[in-house]
């Protein structure tokens, strides 16, 4: 009788707790370990696919991400365009390095991982309860210097893979050979490594926000446990 008693009292006390407090006395505390697994998992989500979706054909060049040349090279671009050989310079280039930042982005996904893997329980805790792009930012602070020492070899390589390094070579070279021309020379590499990484950063984002507003895109138990303590 005593048992039956108690067992009615608390189911009363439990019903008319206020939701949110009876949600906080039913779920199970998440560990910072948890936390901090989950937010790697996240941005390793993130990263893949950053990486998947930009080293596709056309990923660069057909898409939102798609990269331009540098203000400075139009100095050489605008000169060269009416001499022949170089008539089609801008979109011949402009194809070249969007197919290295492809090529280049097929091997960014590791290089992301190892980063993602350097994140403390102290960054964890801190960016689930920050803005919505906590994560990306994290890893862009701690990461970005980085990133551009290890990808812009890459880039070079890429660039070279497709010959848009030769390219750009001959045309800054026909451009100095000009009488009354200040000689140029951008820097191709430097402008498709940084626009590259804007690039993979921004769909890391994308994905990070999609993780903590659409519950189906918590695609492990893990994520729904600990994202569903921001919600």
């Amino acid at each position: 009788m005593k048992n039956a008693l108690l067992l009615m009292f608390m189911t009363i006390s439990l019903v008319s707790c206020d939701p949110a407090m009876l949600n906080q006395i039913l779920t199970v505390p998440t560990s910072k370990a948890d936390v901090a697994s989950a937010l790697k998992q996240a941005l390793s989500i993130g990263a893949e696919k950053s990486s998947q979706q930009l080293s596709a054909d056309g990923g660069f060049y057909n898409s939102a991400y798609k990269i331009l040349l540098p203000e400075e090279a139009y100095t050489v671009i605008n000169k060269l365009k009416y001499i022949p050989g170089f008539n089609n310079i801008e979109e011949e280039i402009i194809k070249k390095i969007n197919q290295g930042a492809e090529d280049a982005a097929s091997k960014a996904g590791n290089i992301f991982l190892t980063a993602i893997k350097q994140m403390t329980i102290e960054d964890a805790l801190g960016i689930l309860m920050g803005e919505k792009n906590a994560a990306t930012n994290y890893l862009h602070k701690a990461t970005y210097a980085a990133l551009y020492s290890e990808f812009n070899p890459v880039i070079v390589n890429s660039l070279n893979k497709f010959g848009a390094l030769d390219y750009w070579t001959q045309a800054v070279n026909k451009y100095n050979s000009l009488p009354f021309v200040t000689k140029v020379n951008p820097d191709l590499a430097d402008h498709v490594t940084s626009k590259s990484l804007v690039g993979l950063f921004d769909v890391v984002e994308k994905k990070e926000l999609g993780i903590r507003t659409d519950i189906s895109q918590r695609t492990s138990t893990l994520l729904k446990d600990v994202f569903a303590k921001q919600d």
